[in-house]
């Protein structure tokens, strides 16, 4: 009797265990679900920090935000290109050449106006003729050696959308020398600017060189074309309008004989202070040239000669463009 009364305290203490046991285990079941549970929310909600989404907006087109930045992923033709509008530029790969991304930087419209410039300069008459006739004998030029020189130290480029049509505007210097062929130089006599000719009625001095100086800070506002050649290069043509104002102006003076020396007068002649001009310029990479003519009269209408300055040249340095 004593013997089957302790195999049933021993079985019954077994069950006990045994549920014990089982009710543990499921506590522990609870508590790793509880913690993955937590972990996914916590997930979760980092997640929303970052703000990270991505939808496909057509069939090649994929749209990734990230934060407030938006990247446009784009396949077409074998091509894949990334495109950050925030930023402006635009990258190309072609999965055909590499197998990993290289990154290629969308060209922008740049303008031919920032170098430095050199060429030649004069002026025509009221009919259009550099051929300085009867009162207007005395300004006869020597051509070869009245030089114009621009330093365009500054320029902006608008392109169109396109890397190949735009605007162009920047700042200048035009520099002017006209060198007179004749031993005279000019004066200011009533008001009006006129023939100094005392230099050659003096015998004493022999006048071997005169010059009139003009100086304008200039602004240009042209429209370029830009068109690619097979030797991706490309040729250029721009036209618009360039505006000026005078800020110096003089005459230079070279005589020889009993006394020999030289002159220089400041004065402003009775120059027109602003003036405008139509200007063209055509180039391929190295090459540049220009052309710069202006309607206003370079005196002050009806206090100087009728005449109308031009220029033409071609760009020796270049600080901008392509």
């Amino acid at each position: 009797m004593k013997l089957i009364t302790t195999l049933l305290g021993l079985v019954l203490a077994s069950s006990i265990i045994y549920a014990q046991d089982a009710n543990l285990m499921k506590l522990q079941e609870l508590e790793l679900d509880d913690t993955t549970k937590v972990a996914v929310q916590d997930t979760t909600l980092q997640s929303k920090k970052i703000e990270t989404t991505a939808k496909s907006t057509s069939k090649d087109t994929t749209k990734v935000r990230l934060g407030k930045r938006e990247i446009v992923i784009i396949e077409k033709d074998g091509k894949t290109s990334i495109e950050i509008p925030e930023s402006g530029d635009k990258y190309s790969f072609d999965n055909k050449k590499d197998k990993s991304f290289t990154y290629k930087k969308k060209a922008r419209f740049k303008g031919h106006w920032a170098g430095f410039e050199w060429g030649f300069n004069g002026y025509l008459d009221k009919n259009y003729s550099s051929n300085m006739q009867g009162n207007l004998k005395y300004l006869e030029l020597k051509q070869p050696r009245s030089w114009n020189f621009n330093i365009n130290f500054l320029q902006y480029s608008i392109g169109f959308g396109t890397d190949k049509v735009g605007l162009v505007s920047g700042l200048g210097f035009e520099l002017n020398n006209y060198h007179f062929r004749n031993e005279t130089t000019l004066k200011v006599e009533n008001g009006v600017t006129v023939e100094d000719n005392s230099y050659a009625l003096d015998p004493n001095k022999n006048l071997v060189e005169s010059k009139l100086y003009t100086n304008h800070l200039t602004v240009p506002l042209l429209l370029e074309f830009q068109i690619p050649t097979s030797h991706r290069h490309r040729i250029f043509i721009s036209t618009g309008v360039v505006g000026g104002v005078r800020i110096a102006s003089s005459t230079k003076l070279e005589y020889e004989g009993t006394t020999k020396g030289k002159e220089k007068k400041k004065d402003d002649f009775n120059l027109a202070a602003f003036r405008y001009g139509y200007t063209a310029r055509l180039g391929y990479r190295g090459l540049s040239l220009f052309a710069t003519f202006y309607p206003v009269q370079l005196f002050e209408e009806n206090k100087g000669p009728e005449l109308y300055p031009f220029a033409v040249g071609l760009r020796l340095l270049n600080f901008g463009g392509s």
